[in-house]
């Protein structure tokens, strides 16, 4: 075939841009959709979670007349790239705050996160468990390993939950067929949750009036402003997106090259290389941040380049790419024979989440609980962005230093996160390894657990003063 651009080379030439486009189509008419129904406005549901689901049945449609308008592999393939770039930009802001905060608090923040992944890691996966030994001699098996994708969904999104989909698909011992529906639709539900119960949370506490908006005059927070001081002018002759876009893409590369060398050792490295791709781009992610700090401070680097607002919107674009493509990538054959475990893993992690973060706001927290909760719990079902639009409606001028506090546990939490993301591969090689993997899941549980009410447990009480008790005064 000759080379051109016309319709004759649709697959390399149009393929890619018409599927792209889609995704941006249907964003935005989910915003549309969006702003025209008030019920969506008002229990904050994601324009991206609307735009995909719209897409996701514009494309059910169209198949009835034999015409496929997603391609679903790409749509996977996007999806997956998305999750890693969002979080390499997270990683690349510059931590300043202007609020005062404990480090002990800081700890507490990273203790809760991997308190509930692994609560909700235990709890998925015992359910599941214990439906595969009940299903095991029947005509229809439910997976023993289905329920660990439940931290992935609601915890980090359908980037994650989609990668250990396909790899526990690919896994003959794990006795799972997901083919990533079944992580996308547990990620779909996820948003829902979090956007829903987090609405029904702040109305049912102002009525009870244990709540009340915060007002006054936002704070400088770093993560909210495009502060240019010493940073490159926009007339330079790279444009300044460029650049950041070039940090994210270089943090991209240094992950790729680990995961082909981690790929390359062994095996047992390589199964774990390839899930974690956004975790390896973090921590790159974070070393590049390191660099340029250090070239800062001996004057090797004269302008600050990162710069903190175009990085919230680099991982901004992509998390909606991603909630787009991941809801639009479900596929319904693969899901009807996991309808029962979806829908008991959905009800019972909503549940176990909303108690055991409210549990922890009250104890840690003292004086900006509510805050605390809507963010953990957005952030615990869906994203972090979840989290900020529900913490907003009750604080928009971020006078409590929750925001700043997810930004400083990001490294902890990921510390204490990191066990799971470990257990994966060995959990899903057979039901004796699930086990194992339960049990040890719940001890860590249980350590996390222990250290964020260790007062209440060794009897050392908050005190009434301002050191343990948050003010806005």
């Amino acid at each position: 075939m000759d080379w051109d651009f016309t319709l004759a080379n649709y697959g390399p030439v149009w393929s890619f841009m018409v599927q792209f486009g889609l995704l941006l189509l249907f964003l935005v008419l989910g915003n549309i959709l969006r702003r025209v129904i008030p019920l969506f406005r008002k229990c904050l549901i994601p324009s991206a979670l609307l735009g995909g689901t719209l897409l996701l049945i514009v494309n059910i449609i169209t198949k009835q007349f034999g015409f496929v308008l997603v391609d679903n592999r790409l749509m996977q393939v996007i999806t997956y790239h998305c999750l890693a770039i969002g979080f390499a930009a997270m990683s690349l802001k510059t931590e300043k705050s202007t609020h005062k905060t404990k480090s002990s608090q800081v700890l507490e923040f990273g203790a809760l996160q991997g308190g509930t992944y692994m609560l909700q890691a235990f709890v998925g996966l015992g359910i599941t468990l214990i439906l595969f030994f009940i299903t095991r001699y029947g005509d229809q098996i439910v997976s023993y390993i289905c329920g660990l994708i439940l931290p992935l969904a609601f915890g980090q999104g359908p980037g994650n939950a989609l990668s250990w989909d396909i790899n526990f698909t690919n896994t003959p011992a794990a006795q799972f067929a997901g083919n990533g529906s079944f992580g996308l639709s547990l990620a779909s539900i996820g948003f829902v949750v979090a956007s829903v119960f987090g609405v029904l949370y702040i109305n049912i506490q102002k009525k009870r009036g244990n709540l009340k908006v915060r007002k006054g005059a936002p704070t400088n927070d770093a993560s909210a402003q495009d502060d240019t001081s010493g940073e490159i002018p926009d007339n330079e002759s790279v444009d300044k997106f460029t650049l950041q876009m070039g940090f994210v893409a270089l943090a991209y590369a240094l992950s790729f090259g680990f995961m082909c060398l981690l790929g390359a050792i062994s095996n047992f490295t390589n199964s774990i290389a390839w899930g974690f791709n956004f975790l390896w781009a973090s921590l790159a992610a974070m070393l590049i941040k390191f660099i340029v700090k250090q070239l800062r401070k001996r004057n090797l680097m004269h302008r600050d380049y990162i710069n903190n607002y175009q990085m919230d919107r680099i991982s901004g674009f992509s998390f909606d790419l991603m909630i787009v493509a991941g809801v639009a990538a479900i596929e319904i054959n693969d899901i009807k024979d996991y309808i029962l475990p979806i829908v008991i893993l959905s009800l019972i992690g909503t549940l176990i989440t909303h108690i055991y973060i409210r549990k922890v706001a009250k104890e840690c927290f003292k004086g900006f609980e509510h805050e605390f909760f809507l963010m953990s719990f957005g952030t615990m079902t869906g994203t972090a962005s979840n989290g900020m639009i529900l913490m907003k409606e009750i604080d928009p001028a971020l006078k409590t230093p929750t925001s700043s506090l997810y930004i400083l546990s990001n490294f902890p939490a990921m510390v204490m996160i990191a066990p799971l993301l470990f257990l994966l591969s060995f959990a899903g090689k057979s039901p004796t390894n699930a086990i194992i993997a339960w049990a040890i899941l719940f001890v860590l549980w249980l350590v996390y657990t222990t250290y964020l009410f260790r007062r209440r447990i060794f009897k050392k009480r908050y005190k009434d003063t301002p050191e343990n008790i948050w003010t806005d005064d």
